[in-house]
């Protein structure tokens, strides 16, 4: 039979877990067996009980022993990987683009990868959608950071000593995150200003209960719901236009990446100098490179008279509410490739044939295939 192994994370700091109790069902019902480490889930409260009665075998020791799938949240390193059986499935977040070595190891040890960022964003794929998912807790996230750390209410509140103003948001970006971390500021009470560079956004983010920020610059649509990358002119001016709205708020919050390439800066240090004392700013793509010029990832630093937090690994920190959701990502993509308790990988299917970046000692994946080609 086939046999589904779920590692703990080994990535510092990392809390979320592939599997939670919940989902174990859904691969238990495909005819395979399911494998747990012993306190993968701990981060995520998921105890290893909870797995046992779900019906999961919880293994006190090499979880990769016979191994015919892997499902995990960060990518097995190229130890790891290489020491895999041939024919073994692995589904995970990879960055293929940015972990050659992985992808190498893959290809050479006859090991299939599936990467969830390259899951097609077509309606059929909702489900498996993990880039959403991830960015709809990072998004909530950001919004709470940015509240705690203001050193004033977001709400506009009536008392007895006089009206509190609502505080002033920016979020730029409007993904999934964007979109999510200006729900959350909205329902903190806080007054919400958002801009994208798709036109597309404007209508979204007002049904959000924000005002979109109209710049006058040229919309930037791109495939797959992403932005097109922008000329470093087109890139100034969109600054200078966002300066006095920058200016003028209490705390912005960045949501702006490309998967697979260098987040766009959106903010620099000038700007930011401009800002008020107390003023925060939530830099979400800090990890990619940064909106903000000056955020750090993990770290919170000072530029003039602002507070700049830096993101990493946001979901992680709502590590319940993340595992969940990557779960069902996870166990709705499975179904496509187990079959009656086997593997099928149905390469016409163009889901799998999207997501996956290496199979039978072939890279599919074109960025990747041609880097490694370039390096050798």
């Amino acid at each position: 039979m086939t046999t589904v192994v779920v590692p703990a994370e080994t990535r510092p700091g990392e809390r979320r877990v592939a599997l939670v109790p919940e989902s174990v069902g859904r691969l238990t019902a495909l005819g395979v067996d399911v494998h747990i480490q012993a306190g993968a889930g701990l981060g995520a409260n998921a105890l290893d009980a909870a797995y046992s009665d779900a019906g999961a075998t919880v293994v006190d020791g090499d979880i990769f022993a016979g191994a015919d799938v892997v499902l995990s949240v960060n990518s097995l390193d190229a130890d790891r990987v290489a020491a895999l059986a041939p024919g073994t499935t692995v589904v995970s977040f990879l960055a293929p683009s940015a972990s050659l070595d992985k992808v190498k190891a893959a290809q050479d040890a006859g090991i299939t990868w599936l990467s969830m960022e390259l899951v097609p964003r077509i309606s059929r794929a909702q489900s498996m959608d993990a880039l959403s998912s991830q960015g709809l807790v990072a998004g909530y996230r950001c919004a709470l950071v940015a509240a705690e750390r203001l050193p004033k209410f977001f709400p506009m509140l009536m008392t007895a000593a006089g009206t509190v103003k609502p505080a002033k948001v920016v979020v730029l970006g409007a993904g999934v995150a964007g979109l999510q971390a200006i729900a959350t500021a909205k329902r903190l009470g806080a007054v919400v200003q958002a801009y994208d560079v798709r036109a597309a956004a404007a209508d979204e983010i007002r049904s959000m209960g924000a005002k979109f920020i109209e710049l006058d610059l040229e919309s930037l649509e791109g495939a797959g719901g992403y932005a097109r990358e922008m000329t470093e002119d087109r890139s100034q001016r969109q600054r200078d236009l966002l300066t006095p709205y920058i200016t003028a708020a209490d705390a912005v919050i960045t949501t702006a990446a490309v998967p697979g390439r260098q987040a766009p800066m959106l903010v620099t240090r000038q700007m930011v100098e401009t800002m008020a004392p107390g003023s925060v700013v939530v830099d979400l793509a800090a990890e990619t490179g940064g909106n903000v010029e000056g955020s750090v990832a993990g770290e919170e630093v000072m530029i003039g008279h602002a507070s700049v937090w830096g993101g990493l690994n946001v979901p992680s920190q709502m590590p319940v509410a993340a595992s969940r959701l990557y779960s069902a990502n996870l166990a709705a993509i499975s179904e496509l490739f187990l079959k009656e308790g086997a593997v099928v990988l149905d390469f016409d299917d163009e889901i799998l044939d999207g997501s996956c970046v290496v199979h039978g000692g072939q890279v599919r994946f074109a960025p990747a295939r041609e880097a490694i080609e370039g390096s050798g």
